[in-house]
Parts: structure tokens; C-alpha cells; sequence
């Protein structure tokens, strides 16, 4: 476990100090944040609802309630395990690159990021690659992109991201499966 942690803490100090560059500075700050994915949100409730009917209002229902769970699992581990954020351990702060505005008080394992977006990524895969092909893996890239930024920011090790994509990847296969099994995004014959 040792070994794991040191691995960790290394892989930090390279992705928040040596893997950086101006462009990443400005844009990796933003792309954690939620608002700016509001339009995808948006874009994905209305393309749900247009082409699948009531079914898509049931998916949408479903997104919700993935990242609920999600949401809540990942709090529940950062009670238990109660690992301080890199931002916030006195021994490694002062070298931390701080790239937000605030170092949230909540613990660092899991990420909440890592679990809400992989959770959102897997059941939008399930539930939406029948319809939209290779292009349903562009969700896992776009969670990725958002746990990196998260280490890149200095507000999490690459661990709490890990496990966090792992708690969310399991939550969405739940939620994708139970969709699928019991209502599927089918043509709305109303339509």
C-alpha cells in the first residue's frame, strides 16, 4: 500500500507541476467546471426527448438519479477514508499548484467529479451507443478529460480519481443495465 501511495504522490507532482503549460493553466481550471457543460446537458435532454418520446424522459430521469448515486457514494467514501486533498495536507501544500479559487474542505478519496462524470458516461454509453455508435465512447474521453483536470488543478491525487471513475463506471453499469432491461431508448411510435 506504501508503495501505491508513493506511486500516487509522485504522479501528482508530475500532472500539477511538471506536465504544464500555459493553454492547460487557462482551460483545465474550466473544464471541471460544472456550468460549462450545462449545453451538453441540455443538448442531450432535448436529442433524448426528440427522437424517443416519453422514453426519453425517462432517461433523463435515470441521468438524474445516476449522478445522485454517484454523488452520494462518493461522499459516503470520502467520510470514511477522510484523506486529506493535496490542497489542503500541510506537508505537500506550500508545493501544490492551487488553480481554483478554493480548496474544498471535503475529503479527496473518492472524487466526486471522477464518480458523477464516469457515472454519467458509462450509462450514456449502455443506454445510447445502439443509436449513436463509435461516437458513445467520445463520454469517457470527455470524463477522463475532467478527472485529469482535477489532479491538474491540485485538488485531488490520481487515486481519488481512480476510484472515483471506478465507483461511478459501477454505479452507470448498474443504472445503463436496469434502463436497458426495463425500458430502452426505442422510436416513440406516438411520434
Amino acid at each position: 500500500m506504501e508503495n501505491l501511495l508513493t506511486w500516487d504522490l509522485k504522479l501528482f507532482f508530475y500532472i500539477n507541476g511538471k506536465w504544464n503549460n500555459g493553454f492547460l493553466d487557462f482551460l483545465l481550471p474550466w473544464l471541471r467546471e460544472p456550468y460549462l457543460w450545462a449545453p451538453l446537458y441540455l443538448f442531450l435532454g432535448v436529442f433524448v426527448i426528440y427522437n424517443f418520446g416519453w422514453r426519453g424522459f425517462f432517461w433523463i430521469v435515470f441521468f438524474i438519479v445516476t449522478f445522485a448515486i454517484t454523488d452520494q457514494a462518493s461522499m459516503f467514501f470520502k467520510d470514511a477514508v477522510a484523506r486529506l486533498r493535496p490542497c489542503r495536507d500541510p506537508l505537500i501544500a506550500p508545493y501544490v499548484r492551487v488553480m481554483v479559487n478554493y480548496c474544498p474542505q471535503s475529503g479527496s478519496f473518492t472524487s466526486s467529479h471522477a464518480a458523477n462524470h464516469f457515472g454519467l458516461a458509462m450509462f450514456s454509453f449502455i443506454t445510447l451507443s445502439p443509436r449513436i455508435g463509435k461516437w458513445a465512447w467520445l463520454f469517457f474521453l470527455w470524463a477522463a478529460a475532467i478527472c485529469y483536470s482535477q489532479v491538474y488543478v491540485g485538488v485531488h491525487y490520481p487515486l481519488d480519481v481512480v476510484g472515483g471513475g471506478v465507483l461511478g463506471m459501477l454505479a452507470g453499469l448498474l443504472s445503463g443495465g436496469f434502463f436497458q432491461r426495463r425500458i430502452r431508448l426505442e422510436l416513440d411510435k406516438t411520434t
